[in-house]
């Protein structure tokens, strides 16, 4: 069981390798930041330095504000012991590098179990879910947001002084080698790999090299790892040969937890029987689609292996929620739907969720608005297109595409599929589309929304709210 506890100067001191230029060694810790805005007294700052910004600029503010002290970059940057009076001032080669290693010492005092989550799409519903089942009987922390990179992952490992049982964190990437570090900062017990998708592909010169650098999340293994892996993902399974821990597998064929006698609710969901090597039972996952009973899947070999009754999964599967922009349905005045799922998007994923609406029989039109997929490189026109004919074969009533020329590319195909030209619009940017949606969406309608995060598709999702006002929920 792990316990709460306050490191000193000191221990952090010796976690960064650094030198202690000012103040006491034997002074508590209270808390980190790397951020002015949301610093609290008390908090040892560290100057990061950024690509459009240097957090050394910031130590006088963050000193100002109340930090006990601040760890900075040798030299410290014209920043000397008299002017942080009787605060703490450790000086390190990397900031940056310091804040990791600190992360990387809380995990190891703090005792408790780490869940890394990887892969092209799902990996923050998953951390979710996973997260919610876990809490049956411990004390679980999760990352927040999609906290996930070289920064974000360490100041989610920071909150295990807190005492949790559990970590339950995403590891991010778009370039190989970067989920090689996260692996090296968070150490996890447990290793989850959902998927492999053409994501990022503008960084990789074919999917192969997506699924090699995903795969990284298997390094720094032993014997006592555990590897909870998609079993219908052949790049995924074709990966763990030379594995030398555990392997748990999920899916809807072969593996160790299955969902079989899958039923499709549409908006509502999916039910099936949850077969596990201790037990099975009968669940509802209320979230739409097949890749979620996936992701929910992928949560529940995890929380098998924690010893999570599966009578217990159940319950808790079936109040599950959408995070925020994450296939959220927001119910509208006359009896309009909105499948809010702006947060992201890729080629995957969009055509998942686009399957979803076209089995949707509870409205009376169908419409998306569907922003670009950014980062995908060369392949981006095509993807795209393949995209505009998933839509097309969705039987949508109209079609809104945002964004550059890949985003032109997907309404042209959709088209060419054999949607009327009428019934497509292409627009530049997230406000047209919500105009543009804002003047076709009536009663009865469904409404999805989604788009890779630079396109700001939640304004959409803003402008209906706006305009139509709420409905009653599900």
């Amino acid at each position: 069981m792990s316990v709460a506890f306050r490191p000193t100067v000191q221990e952090i001191r010796e976690a960064v390798a650094g030198r202690l230029l000012n103040g006491s060694p034997d002074a508590p810790v209270e808390g980190f930041s790397i951020d002015t805005r949301t610093l609290r007294p008390g908090d040892l700052y560290f100057a990061i330095r950024g690509d459009r910004f240097d957090g050394h600029t910031f130590v006088q503010e963050a000193l100002d504000k109340g930090a006990m002290g601040a760890v900075v970059s040798t030299p410290p940057d014209g920043i000397s012991p008299v002017a942080v009076a009787d605060r703490i001032l450790i000086a390190v080669g990397d900031t940056t590098r310091a804040l990791q290693n600190v992360a990387r010492w809380i995990r190891r005092r703090s005792n408790a179990s780490v869940v890394a989550i990887t892969g092209s799409a799902g990996k923050t519903t998953t951390k979710e879910i996973a997260a919610a089942f876990l809490a049956a009987g411990r004390k679980v922390m999760r990352s927040g947001g999609n906290l996930n990179n070289h920064i974000g992952l360490p100041l989610s490992l920071l909150e295990l002084r807190h005492g949790a049982d559990v970590a339950v964190v995403e590891l991010g990437m778009n370039h190989a080698g970067e989920i090689s570090r996260l692996v090296a900062i968070a150490e996890p017990d447990v290793r989850v790999w959902t998927n492999v998708a053409e994501v990022h592909t503008e960084f990789f010169p074919s999917i192969e090299a997506i699924a090699d650098a995903k795969a990284e999340v298997l390094e720094r293994a032993g014997a006592g790892t555990v590897v909870v892996a998609n079993a219908d993902d052949t790049r995924v399974m074709a990966r763990l040969r030379a594995f030398p821990g555990r392997v748990i597998t999920f899916g809807f064929g072969r593996a160790n937890v299955r969902a079989l006698e899958v039923e499709d609710l549409g908006l509502e969901g999916t039910t099936s029987l949850l077969s596990t090597v201790s037990g099975e039972a009968r669940w509802r996952v209320p979230l739409p689609g097949r890749a979620n009973l996936s992701n929910a899947l992928a949560a529940a070999a995890v929380a098998v292996h924690f010893g999570v009754p599966v009578e217990s999964i159940a319950e808790i599967a079936a109040s599950l929620r959408p995070a925020a922009h994450r296939g959220e349905i927001v119910s509208l005045a006359g009896g309009i739907t909105v499948l809010d799922d702006a947060y992201n998007s890729n080629p995957r994923a969009l055509q998942a969720v686009l399957n979803v609406v076209a089995a949707d029989t509870a409205h009376g039109r169908r419409i998306a608005v569907l922003g670009e997929m950014l980062e995908l490189g060369d392949t981006s026109t095509t993807l795209h297109e393949e995209c505009g004919r998933t839509a097309a074969a969705a039987r949508l009533s109209h079609l809104i595409a945002v964004g550059g020329e890949p985003a032109r590319a997907l309404a042209a195909a959709a088209v060419s599929a054999g949607m009327q030209a009428s019934a497509v619009s292409y627009v530049k940017s997230s406000e047209e589309a919500a105009a543009a949606a804002a003047g076709i969406v009536r009663p009865g309608d469904l409404v999805l929304v989604k788009g890779s995060r630079g396109i700001r598709m939640e304004r959409v999702v803003a402008r209906l709210v706006a305009q139509f006002g709420p409905g009653e929920g599900r």
